[in-house]
Order: structure tokens, then sequence, then C-alpha cells
């Protein structure tokens, strides 16, 4: 059983990373409730993602750095680690699938990164990803079970108690487990933390009720939550701190999405209205709530369909 990430990892994580990534604003959401919304969908490259990846990058040698890196993802991950090798001049590859977003291929190859596409769907990325590690030699860093990178993610949750101390839930959306569980390692001593996912992806809810990583077939509107597992150290680290796990429907991620666009006024992603779903169906009391909305790389033909109720 892998170790669980502690507050003091994500505290030396948040050393690492100062002045490096935006810290985020927490905005009011008063017409849900007593409710509270991180914006992290405003950070760099547009999602969370770049807590861990720089924070997994300032761990390597420089032997490690000049193998190159290599990363799967079907978007958020992919472009954060293009950004950070690129500005830690390091070479980056990234594996993705056929289907992911035209949007997120672009920007991670904007980034500078090499992106490769010959998997047909999640499953078989990772196995082309380990084919690749062997055939390159280059250093992965993992999108949702490195602990390093589950603790850089975790200082979203630091900054989070700090700006709403007054909190007492914090719904997080889940793909395969790194960002909420670095939340959980973060402030789970404090607050009662709670993975939300799609009911068509449920990687980390099949994890926990399993007790281990269970294989699953993403197909959710959110791609961005679409791991075909949930990491060990994640799980290790939600059951560390009782962590809590929710499904939600795809209409009602449809509905949370609307809400941000409409309300908040917040050009998010299916996977990062998933965490507002909750609330709006009633699965969650708007009783000192804050809700992490973090992934803002949306095309517009999806945000369109979305917003049109298609």
């Amino acid at each position: 059983m892998p170790a669980a990430v502690t507050r003091d990892d994500v505290l030396r994580a948040a050393e690492v990373i100062r002045g490096r990534v935006h810290r985020t604003p927490t905005f009011t959401a008063s017409s849900l409730g007593d409710v509270v919304l991180k914006a992290e969908l405003f950070q760099k490259t547009g999602s969370f993602k770049v807590r861990g990846v720089l924070n997994k990058l300032f761990s390597l040698s420089p032997e490690e750095k000049a193998r190159g890196v290599i990363g799967i993802s079907a978007g958020n991950h992919a472009q954060a680690l293009a950004w950070g090798a690129a500005d830690e001049d390091i070479d980056c590859l990234v594996v993705m699938w056929e289907g992911a977003s035209e949007a997120k291929i672009d920007a991670t190859r904007s980034y500078g990164a090499a992106v490769d596409l010959e998997a047909v769907d999640p499953a078989g990325a990772f196995e082309r990803l380990d084919t690749l590690i062997q055939e390159t030699g280059r250093v992965l860093v993992h999108p949702f079970d490195d602990p390093l990178v589950i603790a850089g993610q975790g200082t979203v949750g630091l900054e989070l108690l700090e700006d709403a101390p007054q909190i007492e839930t914090v719904l997080v959306a889940t793909g395969g487990g790194g960002l909420v569980s670095g939340v959980a390692a973060a402030i789970g001593d404090r607050v009662r933390v709670v993975a939300v996912e799609p009911e068509l992806s449920p990687a980390v809810h099949e994890g926990l009720a399993a007790g281990r990583s269970v294989p699953v077939h993403p197909a959710s509107i959110a791609d961005g939550l679409s791991a075909p597992f949930s990491g060990e150290v994640a799980l290790a680290t939600l059951r560390a701190q009782g962590a809590e796990s929710l499904l939600v429907a795809e209409e009602a991620i449809g509905d949370a999405f609307r809400w941000l666009y409409e309300r908040a006024k917040l050009a998010c992603e299916p996977g990062a209205a998933t965490a507002l779903a909750p609330l709006l169906t009633g699965q969650v009391e708007p009783r000192a709530v804050a809700v992490v909305v973090s992934g803002g790389n949306v095309s517009a033909q999806i945000a369109s369909a979305i917003l049109a109720g298609r």
C-alpha cells in the first residue's frame, strides 16, 4: 500500500511553486446559499495542473531533465506539462488519444511539446505510455498518481482555506484523484472533502469502493475527468483523510455548466462544472461549502452545444 500524501508535503510544495503560479480568486456565490467558488480556471494554462507539474519538475536531477519528460492526459495535464517543461527548457512528449479535444491538443503543441495520438482511448493511451517510456527513457510526470504532483495540487486547498476559513465542506471534481487527494492532504483534517465524479467516469468512486484502483470506461462529456483508473497514492490519501465520494449525472453537469456561465460568468469546461452539480441536485446542502472550479479549456463548439441544451 503506497504512503498517503501529508499536509507537510503540501506545505513544502507551496514553497517550491511560490511566485510561479497565480493565486486564483475565491468568489462568493450567495444565490446558491453559503457557497464560495475557488476560480482555479484562471490558473496558468487554465487549470490546477501546473501546480503539481512544477513541484515534480523541481525534483528532477540534471540527468533526468536531459532525458526529457513524458506525460499522459486528456488535455489539461498535457498543457501544464508542456508549459512547465518549456519554462525549464526540458524536452516534452505527451500521450493523448483519438477524440481528445482539438483545442487542448493544439494548445499543448503551442507550448512546444510533441503529442502522440496513436491510442484510440484512455486505456490504450496508458499502454502506449508504458511503451514510449521504455523506448525513450523519458521521465514520467504522472497526471494524478505521483506524490509530488498530488502535493502540488494540494496547494489549492491551502489557498482556499486561507481565503474562506469558514468553509466546512469542499467539493472537488475528480478524474484520477490527484486534485481531490491533494486538497484532502492539505485541509482534510479541517473540512469535509468530497470527490465529485460523473456517473459515466467513476474511477475514484469505484476505487474507494473496491479498496484499490480498478479499471473503468470513462464516457462523460466531462473529458477532463476521463481517467481509466484512479491512482493508488491518491486513494491512500483519500482514505487517510476520510474523504467522501459522490456521483452526478450528465444532465446535472450540463445544468452546472450553464449556471457557471450564466450566473457566475465563469467560462469553464464540463469537468470544472462537475464540482458544482451536487449543490444543484440537492446532494449537498449549501451551507459553508466551497466549490473548486478548475478547467477553462473548452472549445466554442462544446460550450455552445451545452449552453443550448444539446
